[in-house]
């Protein structure tokens, strides 16, 4: 005799698996790792392998000693976030820096709330903006690039990023024409040969990981779409009324976290809008905070803001914007 399974709807699966859409996260950001080594040398591997080694021991003990369930870790979620906390930080940071910020990541924006699926702030992002509270000069400070077998011989360790000279020269009172003679060409931001995060200063090895999770359907278009668009728009507005007091928008675009932003924290499925409409309000929110924050606040850069900003906000465009249920009688007019 066959027993038969009552359980409530959805009864289709899709091919998709939490294991199978972080490692294929992970896969994406491949280039940008291939990158960030090629241009910081071993220095962004170490900061790397320590900040995806604390936080995979600190979620293991979170796990095996507090909440005594199962372990989890091979999942590829903490992996993740590791990685993603690496990608935000210098090439230089001190190791115990890189150990508070995962800890942080982890313990604080993760397992606090209840481990995957739960936490609602982007864990890594939390560690990067706790950081840059906490460490203000050492976050801060942006080691210069040196491309493996260049043979380039540096004159100075650290030095401004993009965002960093032209947010300093406009409120000294420079126009965009003078700074754009100390601002490197678009074909070097796009490849990464200039100061800035170790894993956000490529934004070609960025796009070609972009594209991979567009293709794979890890991620949809929604809030990329609607966050570059509302940056677009914004920032050529601005360009359009003042060229000489704003800069046009493709440099907001290739410049900055935005890119790694954009298609890798804000596209977290757990930390936002579940329906397609609650996605582009999401994406144009944190696109216009983005702005506001760049050119206007106290920070040359503003996504990691604008993308936990938007967190906060998501509960709110979920009740908003509430998907459809499964099984849901469609009204007819």
């Amino acid at each position: 005799m066959s027993l038969l399974k009552i359980s409530g709807s959805p009864h289709v699966h899709g091919d998709n698996s939490v294991k199978g859409v972080m490692y294929g996260v992970l896969y994406a950001m491949i280039p940008a790792i291939l990158a960030s080594i090629y241009f910081f040398g071993l220095d962004s591997l170490k900061v790397m392998l320590v900040s995806v080694v604390a936080c995979l021991l600190f979620e293991y003990l979170i796990q095996k000693y507090l909440i005594k369930g199962e372990v989890t870790i091979t999942d590829g979620s903490a992996l993740i976030t590791g990685v993603l906390l690496a990608f935000n930080v210098p090439s230089n940071l001190p190791v115990f820096v890189i150990i508070v910020g995962a800890f942080v990541s982890i313990v604080i924006a993760k397992m606090s709330f209840g481990g995957l699926g739960k936490n609602i702030f982007n864990p890594a992002l939390v560690g990067r903006v706790f950081l840059l509270m906490s460490f203000p000069v050492e976050m801060t400070s942006w080691p210069i690039p040196k491309p493996l077998f260049s043979g380039k011989v540096l004159d100075a360790i650290t030095g401004p990023t993009p965002l960093g000279i032209l947010k300093e020269g406009l409120d000294a009172g420079k126009s965009v024409s003078e700074l754009s003679q100390q601002l490197p060409d678009y074909i070097t931001e796009l490849l990464g040969n200039h100061g800035g995060s170790l894993g956000e200063v490529s934004a070609i090895a960025l796009l070609i990981g972009a594209a991979y999770l567009l293709f794979r359907k890890i991620i949809t278009w929604h809030i990329p779409t609607s966050y570059l668009g509302s940056v677009i728009i914004f920032s050529g507005i601005l360009w359009l009324i003042n060229p000489e007091l704003y800069i046009n928008p493709l440099f907001h675009l290739v410049t900055g976290g935005m890119i790694l932003g954009v298609f890798f924290m804000a596209t977290d499925m757990v930390t936002t809008p579940m329906s397609p409409k609650g996605m582009i309000i999401f994406g144009l929110g944190a696109g216009i905070i983005t702005m506001l924050i760049r050119i206007w606040g106290a920070y040359p850069e503003g996504v990691s803001f604008a993308i936990l900003i938007m967190n906060a906000f998501v509960p709110l465009i979920d009740k908003g914007f509430k998907p459809k249920r499964f099984g849901e009688r469609i009204k007819n007019g």
